[in-house]
């Protein structure tokens, strides 16, 4: 099993930028496929991006995040990274780390480890 903790969110005013992370604890990070999901209020969890264990990178279809939001890996500090740039009031939501042993993708159900969750607040 692998815990997950994210940390980083916070309020910001739109324009500003947040670092998103996730630490790991547990089996070996880097044998784990890993995510982020964002829930804004109202809504159903989304996806944002995804980073696999050999460093593919994939990102949500949809153009609300293109070009601002980067996904990183740190496997020697065991830790997840979400760079969010050029925020928008619509980008405020619950940020989610997960992880898969085995899978890839952006459907939510491909990952079986989930943390909790840091609140990001974006103000105009």
């Amino acid at each position: 099993q692998v815990q997950l903790v994210e940390s980083g969110g916070g309020s910001v005013q739109a324009g500003g930028s947040l670092r998103l992370s996730c630490a790991a604890s547990g089996r070996t990070f880097s044998s784990y496929n890993m995510a982020w999901f964002r829930q804004p209020p109202g809504k159903e969890r989304e996806f944002v991006a995804a980073i696999s264990r050999i460093y593919s990178t994939i990102y949500t279809d949809s153009n609300s995040v293109k070009g601002r939001f980067t996904i990183s890996r740190d496997n020697a500090k065991n830790t997840l990274y979400l760079q969010m740039n050029r925020l928008k009031p619509e980008d405020t939501a619950v940020y989610y780390c997960a992880a898969s042993n085995n899978n890839f993708g952006r459907a939510y159900a491909l990952y079986n480890y989930w943390g909790q969750g840091t609140q990001v607040s974006v103000s105009s």
